[in-house]
């Protein structure tokens, strides 16, 4: 039986909450604040505690199954996290706060920089960008003035390598800047000769490049230092895309390898649950020739403030980049990003980017002679698998994914990257046991047996979901987004 929906139930003049009593003068509501037109449901209090309850129960999240969401990090998040951001000293905080009423806060931040900038091997960090991309806009736009700075301002043109993120070269147009896009060679790295013709044709051009290392393919690029060293040879800059940085942990330091910039997920790598749109954070790492052009504020110490204590203060660097989120970011992930790497400590983190590669490898190993793996290559964090089969032509990535609904699994990411056909991208992370990785790759298994046995059962699949397969085509492009 269908549940009714919470509008159908509606009758007026219930409520499901009381308001109490005004203890300050009332107000009248600034015009056009509330729509008096706008079809609000009207239900007693339980009837709304289902409505919610029930929506939370379609959805599948890291606390209920195996969540291998490749390139997304979608790993447990201790709940110990949340407790301490829900501590009333962080969570009831108002922006508008006088510094000096503050200070709490602001260590935190601080303490967050100086331990990101050990992390990742740079000299300067801000935490201010509010997810990756949004990091990565930052990045380009600090990469962007340095060059103007020097009287480069002819450089206009950032290369790409057809492994990155797909918002990389979403990032660069954004920044009025053109992407050059750069092929991979067979084993999955940036193609050499390609990077070193574009080099050459665009050197006067050149603001720098863009790299995901590890990259979508889950593999570190083996030319990783004569491709810095060529690009800095022309002039260029380093950006490394940090959204896989969870196999770096404590290994390899981005700075160490020649990133000149870097953005860090907070809410992958370090820890807060997200999806959805967010929550989210992007702080940016620099080398020392970039920190002045950080955006500001950043947190200081201003030790002139007292003589018995730190005091934390506001600065902006000499040649910002200005602001480019209000206030000082998403401070509540900051908040479980500084818990989890205290909790972890240096030896803990090391064990983060052991853990995640080794489960990568260990599940990429159990279906590889089932499911064809492009590159025969030792794995990161993740891997990337054709979703087809040469004796079951007509059934296709999308067809296993949904399959994976059955039997309780969120599907990993679907046809990325474009560079492989079919590509079914699996991240398990450091958070899952032998036994949850061995349960997904026997489904795995049994869904390429069906797949030629059976393939009409995953053509109609999900068989057991709430909702069978929508037509998203139509979904992304006829949006229905409220009730009739």
């Amino acid at each position: 039986m269908t549940e009714p929906l919470i509008f159908e139930i509606s009758r007026p003049g219930r409520c499901a909450a009381i308001l109490p009593a005004l203890d300050v003068p009332r107000a009248e509501l600034p015009e056009g604040l509330v729509r008096e037109e706008l079809p609000l449901p009207e239900v007693g209090e339980l009837d709304l505690v289902r409505h919610y309850t029930r929506l939370s129960q379609l959805n599948h999240a890291v606390d209920i199954g195996f969540y291998p969401l490749g390139s997304c990090t979608m790993k447990y998040n201790p709940k110990i996290n949340e407790d301490l951001c829900r501590l009333p000293g962080f969570a009831n905080l108002h922006p508008y706060q006088a510094e000096e009423t503050a200070q709490g806060a602001l260590q935190l931040i601080y303490v967050l920089q100086e331990l990101l900038k050990e992390i990742g091997g740079f000299a300067g960090v801000s935490l201010q960008p509010a997810a990756g991309a949004h990091g990565e806009l930052t990045g380009v736009l600090i990469m962007r003035a340095y060059q103007c700075h020097r009287g480069e301002s002819q450089r206009d043109v950032i290369l790409v390598p057809d492994s990155a993120h797909g918002t990389n070269p979403a990032t660069t147009s954004m920044s009025g800047l053109s992407v050059i896009e750069i092929p991979s060679d067979e084993r999955g790295n940036v193609n050499m000769s390609a990077l070193t013709a574009a080099c050459q044709t665009y050197s006067n051009r050149l603001v720098g490049m863009m790299l995901t290392n590890p990259n979508t393919l889950g593999l570190f690029d083996e030319n990783l230092e004569a491709i810095t060293a060529l690009v800095h040879r022309h002039g260029g800059l380093m950006y490394g895309d940090g959204a896989n940085m969870n196999a770096l942990l404590g290994v390899a330091r981005p700075g160490d390898l020649g990133f000149d910039v870097l953005h860090y997920n907070l809410h992958k790598t370090f820890s807060t649950p997200h999806g959805g749109g967010g929550p989210g954070s992007g702080p940016v790492g620099v080398a020392e020739h970039l920190v002045d052009f950080l955006p500001g504020p950043v947190v200081d110490v201003d030790y002139d403030q007292s003589d018995e204590y730190p005091y934390f203060t506001l600065v902006y660097p000499s040649k910002s980049i200005g602001r480019v989120k209000a206030f000082y970011g998403h401070f509540g992930v900051m908040v479980r990003a500084y818990t989890y790497i205290r909790i972890l400590g240096a030896a803990g983190l090391r064990r983060v980017a052991e853990y995640s590669v080794l489960n990568a490898n260990y599940l990429k190993s159990k279906v590889e002679g089932t499911y064809h793996v492009p590159h025969d290559r030792i794995c990161m964090h993740e891997f990337v698998c054709e979703g087809h089969f040469a004796d079951a032509p007509d059934v296709h990535a999308l067809d296993i994914s949904k399959r994976l609904i059955d039997y309780g699994f969120h599907p990993p990411t679907n046809y990325f990257p474009l560079i492989v056909p079919e590509a079914l991208m699996i991240e398990p992370t450091e958070t899952e046991s032998k036994e949850a990785l061995d349960q997904f790759a026997e489904v795995l298994l049994r869904i390429a047996e069906e797949a030629r046995t059976a393939p009409e059962v995953l053509h109609e699949a999900p068989h057991n979901a709430p909702t069978r397969r929508l037509d998203e085509v139509k979904a992304a492009r006829e949006l229905i987004l409220r009730w009739k």
